[in-house]
């Protein structure tokens, strides 16, 4: 097991550890056959994943409803949806995926995990409208095309949670050619080149 990072401003439970243990073994179980996360990142999935995801947490107040889309892995969707029960057991979360094998991994740790999670096995633009609090994304697709998901799937009122890798300067520019919004760079503290944008008043520009 390992230990919460110093800069972890979460309160994280022993019981949360210990959900997030038990979730890092299925991920290890399930990894060879489906490819959950690189092989590469496997023997530092603490840090790589399971960490770089609870910081959402710490950036972002958990709303009542929670949509995370291309949910793969689990990534940040499961890992959060952990630390909600103990923080906010009310918070539903919903994961959308289109692959049926990374469904299946998913709809396990939900059942072995007893967490407050729907997990959705259709592509983003196929599934019916969410109307999120909050929507999140983690390795999906650019920038601009997160915003058109939001646009479909969030309250005009939500909030989009985005981890992005050193090209996140590059995509906002990107995406202010064709939307107009507003947000928040918050430093990653899992890879200094790497920013958390908070999103908000998505419109068409």
């Amino acid at each position: 097991m390992s230990v919460p990072p110093a800069w972890l401003n979460l309160d994280v439970s022993r019981e949360t550890m210990n959900d997030l243990t038990s979730f890092v073994s299925l991920v290890e179980k399930w990894n060879p056959r489906i490819n959950l996360v690189s092989k590469m990142s496997v023997a530092d999935i603490w840090d790589r994943h399971i960490w770089d995801a609870v910081q959402i947490a710490d950036i972002v107040k958990f709303e009542e409803k929670w949509l995370d889309i291309g949910s793969g892995g689990g990534f940040p969707g499961i890992v959060l949806s952990i630390l909600a029960k103990q923080l906010s057991p009310k918070t539903i979360f919903t994961l959308i995926e289109s692959d049926q094998r990374k469904c299946a991994f998913l709809r396990t740790a939900v059942r072995e995990l007893g967490l407050n999670v729907n997990v959705i096995s259709e592509r983003i633009e196929a599934a019916t409208p969410q109307k999120s609090d909050v929507m999140s994304a983690r390795a999906l697709a650019d920038l601009s095309a997160l915003l058109q998901f939001a646009q479909y799937h969030l309250l005009p009122t939500g909030l989009c949670v985005f981890p992005k890798g050193q090209t996140w300067v590059k995509e906002i520019t990107s995406a202010q050619e064709n939307w107009s919004f507003t947000y928040e760079a918050h430093k990653s503290e899992t890879n200094p080149d790497a920013a958390i944008l908070t999103i908000k008043d998505i419109r068409r520009a």
